[in-house]
């Protein structure tokens, strides 16, 4: 290695994580006489797994444990808590803001690098319907997960005890937009879990709640196939779950879900998980896109026409190598971003010393999907499962996938535990805000309720 090489990461999910992993593992002996310098720029000191949110909303695995903190993980790199606001690749800035430099009023840091990695993720899809905004919550996060298990104790906690029959159907009511993973897995998971609360209610019974799953396709779980998404309407169905197909959500205003069927329902919770879209940073580079705003990429995961720029991930389109049809891109999923990731740092490392690039190759092997405590679909290698024993394999192939020895046990050992004893039912919404005794004890007035879907 001729030079010094300072390597910017921007993200510090699936992909931004694994690399830097990689890179430290690759460029030891570099990164120990300085000869390297790798930065990685995330706005959260931690990567979430997103596939076990759905069981973190259920209460079956600690929030805590579905977070990877950066910094233990990462100890050879230097994590900025920031965000990365726009990218001229051309002069290798990058212009970042941090709570240190709204705290100073200086405007944004410049950091500048050697080589690029773009590793955003990506961001909630969002439609212009009217209330959306203002009432709905979204999916994606490990604060929003929790936030929503709070939200449905609450609202049964409100339907117990209020004597309006409008207020208690409306508590009671709730809504899914979206029948991908993030929408199919979070509607199980939480009917699951409100389902055995009810048990500790005296005046609240598992049919008094309407669950509602709206979905604009004429499929749920499309990667599944066919016959097991088909087996997932059916098995949610049975559970009295509402499945509308080919239906959209036309407004959500005043706390009513209008579907474009007609339906109306009074509601205080509607969960959008309807599709993703890249990160907005992509659009502040000079770097090229395709015209679904992602990077467009090589097959060495190098953005093409750019030298010394990488992606990978939800923000990549990277040719898949491995489908018979020209012009084929990799899936946006995790499976792809965790190999691509290994990868990415390889390559890296390859190009820094001069030596030849990987390609990168990997077929689909198939998808598994949580449906609630011993229940799930699954459809790896041609094979077909359902039930209990798609669930076990849900369990297995994510307990391996998760980061760390310590994340690997500590999950571990809270399915033991919760197989033992029973689940826990208790809503910490007041953490959402914390000051609020304190303000009214001290004279304030107590805050206003943050309308949530």
């Amino acid at each position: 290695m001729k030079e010094r090489a300072r390597i910017l990461v921007v993200g510090g999910g699936y992909v931004g994580m694994y690399t830097a992993l990689r890179l430290q593992q690759k460029l030891k002996q570099e990164l120990k006489r300085g000869d390297v310098e790798i930065t990685v720029v995330t706005p959260d000191p931690y990567m979430t797994y997103q596939p076990f949110l759905p069981e973190a909303a259920a209460g079956s695995i600690s929030p805590r444990h579905v977070v990877v903190p950066l910094r233990r993980v990462l100890d050879r790199c230097r994590v900025v808590i920031g965000e990365a606001t726009s990218i001229d690749h051309a002069k290798r800035t990058a212009t970042v803001a941090t709570l240190a430099t709204e705290e100073e009023g200086t405007g944004p840091d410049q950091l500048s690098y050697d080589e690029l990695v773009l590793a955003p993720g990506s961001v909630s899809r969002t439609l212009p319907i009217p209330g959306l905004a203002e009432f709905a919550i979204g999916f994606k996060t490990v604060e929003e997960a929790i936030g929503l298990r709070n939200h449905v104790i609450e609202q049964m906690d409100i339907a117990s005890s209020t004597r309006d029959p409008a207020i208690r159907d409306a508590a009671l009511t709730f809504v899914f937009v979206g029948g991908g993973y993030a929408g199919v897995e979070a509607l199980g998971e939480l009917e699951d879990m409100a389902r055995y609360a009810s048990r500790y209610y005296h005046n609240v019974k598992a049919d008094d709640m309407k669950w509602i799953l709206v979905e604009a396709s004429d499929r749920i779980l499309p990667e599944v196939g066919e016959e097991m998404g088909k087996y997932t309407v059916t098995q949610l169905r049975r559970r009295n779950i509402d499945v509308r197909l080919r239906t959209r959500l036309d407004s959500c205003t005043d706390r009513v879900a209008v579907l474009s069927d007609g339906a109306r329902f009074p509601t205080r919770t509607v969960v959008w998980t309807a599709g993703v879209k890249p990160h907005p940073i992509l659009a502040a580079t000079d770097l090229p896109l395709n015209e679904r705003g992602r990077l467009r990429c090589t097959a060495e995961l190098t953005v093409d026409g750019a030298t010394h720029a990488w992606a990978a991930g939800d923000a990549a389109a990277v040719p898949d190598v491995t489908a018979s049809g020209p012009g084929t891109e990799t899936a946006p999923n995790a499976q792809h971003a965790v190999r691509q990731a290994k990868v990415l740092g390889d390559n890296i490392a390859r190009s820094l010393r001069g030596e030849q690039l990987e390609t990168y190759s990997h077929k689909y092997v198939g998808s598994v999907a949580s449906l609630g405590l011993h229940k799930g679909v699954a459809h790896v290698y041609g094979r077909k499962l359902k039930g209990y024993p798609a669930w076990f394999m849900h369990r297995v192939y994510h307990l391996s996938r998760v980061p760390t020895f310590n994340r690997k046990a500590r999950v571990l050992a809270e399915w033991t535990l919760s197989g033992l004893f029973k689940r826990e039912i208790v809503s910490l919404g007041s953490l959402e805000h914390p000051r609020a005794e304190f303000e009214l004890a001290a004279g304030g007035k107590p805050p206003q309720d943050h309308p949530k879907g």
